[in-house]
């Protein structure tokens, strides 16, 4: 694929590698998808700010990864923002577009309106966990809160758990009437990264990519190829007048950079009024009757996309499959 190709690059992750030191990345641009995830909810700005980094980190890495099914990312702390949660859904076929949700629960009168968002987390971790499908065993990987950002989180994560040194830039702002985002990963192939033990040089003696990234021509290619990409600015990663291929020839083009056919993004959620059928069956008849409102009827509303939901309760609880995904959906 020619880098000089016109492409319209909103909502679409561009995988790259760069030849000469032996990195791989993506560049990721949301518009629409982005959008679209928080215009589901009426959420105070530090709180949308966390959930469009999520959901842009979301969107990198799981395209990163030969995924046939979902990645999602949980953030936890006891900090006002409880929980951050995102699902990365793969293509169901070739040219289909990939599917992204996020949400983000939190306490209101706790949030520090004035405050950088990353601060309302607090203390607990970040987690990636990855489901391909049934017959699998879905994986799970933790790391601490550590750092100033989500996207430092990621980082620590990849060290931490993967050992390969990850970096992440990210930019992202409401413009006009809608959001609009732009990130790049950048990630050393895995044969450049040995293996370490012991602690690290980050908080808590957490592993950091450059405790991971080795010696030598390695540490002398992730530092030069990190300092191109400190030279970034807003208008270039949000897009839209700079093309993603543009970028990559501005930052990278005495690195040999490398693309592959980019991969469509879009908002998407999976939620049904059969799966929440699902998840009721492995309740008894009274629990269901305590679900049940005034007016006869139990509901459920989706916490990724608003959907409401009002089943008769005759019949629920106890039928049907009890496979009922991970829909994250709340009964009244």
């Amino acid at each position: 694929m020619s880098l000089g190709a016109q492409i319209a690059w909103d909502d679409t992750v561009l995988p790259f590698q760069l030849d000469r030191p032996d990195i791989r990345g993506r560049v990721a641009r949301l518009d629409q998808s982005l959008d679209d995830i928080l215009s589901q909810h009426s959420y105070p700005r530090v709180i949308e700010e966390l959930v469009a980094e999520a959901a842009m980190l979301t969107t990198l890495i799981g395209q990163a990864i030969k995924l046939r099914w979902k990645l999602s990312l949980q953030i936890r702390g006891n900090g006002p923002a409880r929980l951050i949660a995102t699902d990365y859904f793969a293509p169901t076929k070739d040219g289909a577009p990939a599917r992204i949700r996020a949400y983000a629960s939190y306490d209101a009168d706790r949030l520090d309106l004035q405050g950088p968002g990353f601060a309302q987390i607090g203390h607990g971790y970040f987690a990636i966990l990855i489901d391909q499908g049934a017959g699998t065993t879905p994986y799970q990987g933790i790391t601490p809160i550590a750092g100033n950002s989500l996207s430092d989180c990621a980082q620590s994560y990849f060290a931490q758990s993967e050992q390969l040194p990850t970096r992440f830039a990210m930019r992202f702002a409401a413009q006009g009437s809608g959001w609009r985002g732009g990130a790049v990963m950048l990630q050393h192939m895995p044969k450049a990264a040995p293996h370490v033990s012991g602690g690290g040089s980050g908080d808590g003696g957490l592993l950091q990519a450059a405790d991971v990234v080795g010696d030598g021509d390695s540490a002398e290619n992730w530092s030069r190829v990190n300092m191109l990409l400190d030279t970034v600015e807003m208008p270039e990663l949000v897009g839209p007048a700079v093309q993603a291929t543009d970028l990559l020839v501005r930052l990278f083009h005495e690195e040999a950079p490398r693309v592959y056919d980019p991969q469509p993004v879009r908002f998407g959620c999976t939620c049904s009024e059969d799966k929440v059928r699902q998840s009721l069956s492995i309740y008894s008849a009274k629990d269901i009757a305590t679900m049940t409102t005034p007016e006869g009827t139990v509901t459920a509303d989706c916490q990724f996309c608003g959907a409401h939901y009002v089943m008769d309760p005759a019949g629920l609880g106890f039928e049907g499959t009890r496979d009922a995904g991970n829909d994250s959906t709340t009964g009244q």
